[in-house]
């Protein structure tokens, strides 16, 4: 008497190495897609950066250097605003400094997957005295 023995996979185990496959896959998209993610999220805010830099070295040359606050058209999906005001010296000065210094703050804001970004820069900045 001849016994037939079969080879290969069982459907069991077919099944089993599919669903491992499948989890595997799904593991791997969802790390695949926050990496795209964040990939766009440092653009965004390499982009913010540049803008507001830009508006920051603007001050004091196509932004007048005076006190108040200053509202830019949209850039790219980008509203940015400046604040500038003057640093407040103490009153035991003894003599009126040859020039004022300015405290400018650059905000950048955008929306992001209905989230709102905003990046803020400050510097300082020398003027003449009023």
């Amino acid at each position: 008497m001849s016994t037939h023995r079969q080879e290969g996979f069982s459907l069991l185990e077919v099944l089993v190495a599919f669903a491992i496959l499948a989890l595997s896959l799904g593991v791997l998209m969802n790390i695949f897609a926050r990496a795209t993610q964040t990939t766009i999220l440092s653009s965004q805010y390499s982009q913010a950066a540049s803008l507001i830099e830009s508006k920051l070295a603007a001050v004091g040359h196509a932004i007048p250097l005076e006190a108040g606050s200053v509202v830019g058209d949209p850039e790219n999906g980008f509203d940015w605003e400046l604040s500038i005001m003057p640093v407040e010296l103490s009153e035991d000065a003894v003599t009126e400094p040859p020039a004022t210094a300015y405290v400018i703050h650059g905000s950048v804001l955008w929306r992001d997957l209905g989230k709102v970004r905003r990046l803020t820069l400050s510097t300082l900045r020398l003027g003449e005295n009023p």
